[in-house]
């Protein structure tokens, strides 16, 4: 196995182990909310303290991993984000269980940045789609895994446990990424001469081949990054909605016990993996110049089926929607972040990909508590919901079409 393929390895894992962690809390939401006599609304603001903490972090790990390497950034960020782990099962009130969800999301957010930085530095262009997308698909696989895993250790232990039995996960985690992952290729001893001519035979006389920091200027300078913003903003309030509320969607509003929700709400994103990891293979071994494509037959398909979700009036023609809505959902994210792999010169990578992930935590900040509002206001009435979530998909599907015909079509002058 080359060397890159075990970095992008342990970037797989920690990322499972990163949605287990964040996952488990809407998973016992149902149950953390009869505990604490919660209502749908503190439901939201519980949510979306996560996300708050999340996405203020974003930027500043794309800064902290430019300046001073992935490796200690993000093995920094597991400890932090395992201790709050942690303590999220131990708290007793909403206002302690905001705070340490607030404070858990500032560790998680220092993550994605560096991650998105690592496939950069280790990958040649012509490999980056499939590769991000590899580690892209891991999200939802630890979506999926959390319903199992929380269902199976909370019908044992309760809600608490879960989150004290993930610590020492994450633990073993930040050691793996120590030892796994260095900042530098050319410094990596492990490393072959051939191997790192692969990686870096394909550098241009342009930024990436450039000395001296970056900044947030500079980045959104960088042609796109802020249409990119854009769109992963929409996109992140119908993926984070969908993703967030599914758990309390299924036992709430379609009766689902304990077990068949850890069932139904896991499918989705095991789809969702398998729907990322085509979508980087398409990216760039089907439309390496058309990138556009994928990206837009994503987002026609998935608000059909989100809409087929809602209307359906069957257990398993709902399954079979929301796991197919699961499927292109994680296409299309896979799909669209080929576009700043491919154009944003990886010197920048750090603070251009978090800025961009910011705006997603954003929109998963804001999405959990309008959801709380109008499931609130609409006594229960899902169909709101998922009219707000149709609505978001659309809009993306609007900016979509004005992406680049082509990622080569970047023209990296307007960041010096």
């Amino acid at each position: 196995m080359k060397v890159r393929h075990t970095i992008l390895s342990t970037l797989f894992v920690t990322w499972i182990v990163s949605f287990l962690d964040r996952m488990a809390l809407p998973v016992a939401l149902p149950y953390v909310a009869d505990d604490l006599h919660l209502s749908p609304l503190a439901l939201g603001f519980v949510l979306t303290a996560f996300h708050g903490g999340y996405a203020l972090s974003q930027i500043p790990g794309g800064l902290l991993a430019d300046r001073f390497g992935v490796r200690r950034v993000a093995t920094l960020a597991m400890l932090w984000w395992s201790v709050f782990t942690a303590i999220t099962g131990s708290v007793g009130s909403l206002v302690q269980m905001m705070v340490v969800r607030f404070l858990f999301g500032l560790g998680e957010g220092l993550f994605p940045a560096c991650a998105f930085k690592t496939v950069a530095v280790w990958f040649p262009k012509k490999e980056r789609a499939t590769a991000n997308a590899i580690q892209l698909a891991s999200n939802p696989l630890g979506a999926a895994l959390s319903p199992l895993i929380v269902v199976w250790i909370m019908s044992t232990w309760g809600w608490r446990a879960v989150f004290h039995t993930l610590f020492f996960v994450g633990i073993i985690i930040s050691f793996l990424f120590w030892k796994m992952v260095r900042d530098d290729p050319s410094k990596d001893s492990r490393l072959s001469s051939t191997e790192l001519s692969e990686i870096e035979g394909d550098v241009t006389a342009d930024l990436d081949a450039a000395s001296g920091n970056v900044s947030i200027t500079d980045a959104l300078r960088t042609p796109n990054v802020v249409k990119y913003f854009t769109i992963a903003f929409f996109f992140g309030i119908a993926n984070w909605g969908f993703m967030t509320w599914l758990p309390t969607y299924l036992v709430k509003a379609r009766g689902f016990s304990m077990v068949e929700m850890g069932v139904a709400a896991s499918l989705p994103f095991f789809a969702g993996s398998l729907g990322a990891l085509s979508a980087g293979w398409a990216s760039d071994n089907l439309f390496a110049t058309r990138r556009r494509v994928p990206v837009i037959g994503a987002i026609i398909v998935a608000p059909i089926l989100m809409f087929a979700s809602m209307t359906a009036q069957s257990t398993a023609l709902l399954v079979i929607c929301q796991t197919l809505t699961g499927f292109f959902l994680l296409f299309f994210h896979a799909s669209f972040w080929a576009f700043p792999m491919n154009t944003i010169p990886k010197k920048m990578m750090g603070i251009a990909g978090g800025f961009i992930n910011m705006a997603a935590q954003i929109a998963a900040f804001v999405s959990p508590l309008l959801i709380g509002f109008v499931v609130d206001q609409s006594n229960g009435n899902y169909n709101y919901v998922f009219g707000v979530l149709i609505s978001a998909l659309l809009m993306v599907l609007m900016m979509a079409l004005i992406l680049p015909r082509q990622t080569g079509e970047n023209t990296l002058a307007a960041t010096h």
